[in-house]
């Protein structure tokens, strides 16, 4: 029995405090949800799935961050959507952020960017497929904010030791790092959940994006697929092995999105996968409790 123990046992890492209710790496509180749509497609839908959310989170007693993008700039086709642009989309993030009360996060994509954006969201996403670029991450970096590193879907979860390095580099070392699926073959991504306890024996918080690691990138041609029916599995399992965070993209109808839909949750089954990802989340940290 105890030989069992330490080997499930989460390990203490840093903690990143966003505020008095958010805080990373507590194992004595609930996992931090970070969701919403995969870009901002008008003011008026992108608040209402805010407010669908929060009622939600409200509702379980689990933390809850906004999330969308200005600017959808990886997207496969030169046709596809992309998002309202920078100034407009912070704007809407603004509001999002006033009315409803929460954190908002984006995602930046030249270092640029950096310092405009800080100013308004709480926290800061490098792109999976930009991880590796030094300027980027350092322009994130010294803004002082807390910064979400998605890995790329190329690198293996030790490589992400020297993305940590630039990052801390600079003396902020409020960073997180998301799991988001690896390629393994053409158009197809699997997640190795051991890559979860790898990259948080760096000592910093981790993500687990459970609807893009879902995503079957340029399946569609145009586009990319998904299977989104898996979303709850994976979700369960990230909880399982440990995690600080949950990273999800809902809709109030993927059908209809303009970027990301095959592999978006359905805010109508939102609810129900919290609850059993939480009772998990629950029953794992109470264990390591004892």
């Amino acid at each position: 029995m105890s030989f069992f123990k330490e080997e499930i046992m989460i390990k203490e890492v840093k903690k990143v405090v966003l505020n008095d209710n958010i805080v990373f790496g507590d194992n004595s509180r609930p996992f931090v949800l970070i969701a919403g749509p995969c870009v901002l497609e008008s003011p008026e839908r992108a608040m209402l799935i805010g407010k669908r959310v929060l009622e939600i989170t409200d509702k379980l007693g689990i933390p809850y961050i906004y999330k969308a993008s200005f600017d959808k700039a990886n997207r496969s086709s030169i046709k596809s959507f992309r998002g309202p642009g920078l100034e407009e989309g912070l704007d809407i993030l603004q509001a999002i952020k006033e009315e409803l009360d929460v954190p908002v996060l984006t995602d930046i994509h030249e270092p640029e960017q950096a310092e405009a954006v800080a100013e308004v969201v709480d926290i800061l996403q490098i792109p999976a497929f930009l991880c590796r670029q030094t300027d980027l991450l350092l322009a994130a970096a010294e803004t002082g904010k807390v910064v979400n590193v998605k890995k790329g879907q190329f690198l293996a979860p030790w490589d992400m030791g020297k993305v940590i390095d630039k990052f801390v580099s600079t003396g902020n070392e409020k960073i997180l790092l998301t799991e988001r699926g690896a390629s393994f073959g053409y158009n197809n991504l699997v997640v190795d959940m051991t890559s979860l306890p790898i990259m948080r024996d760096f000592g910093y918080p981790v993500v687990f994006d459970a609807t893009h690691s879902v995503q079957r990138p340029g399946a569609r041609g145009e586009t990319s697929g998904g299977d989104r029916e898996y979303v709850p599995y994976l979700s369960r399992a990230a909880v399982a092995v440990g995690i600080d965070a949950l990273f999800m993209e809902v809709h109030d109808n993927p059908e209809e999105a303009l970027s990301d839909g095959p592999n978006m949750l359905y805010l109508d089954e939102l609810e129900e996968v919290l609850r059993e990802v939480l009772a998990i989340d629950v029953l794992v940290k109470q264990r390591e409790a004892q």
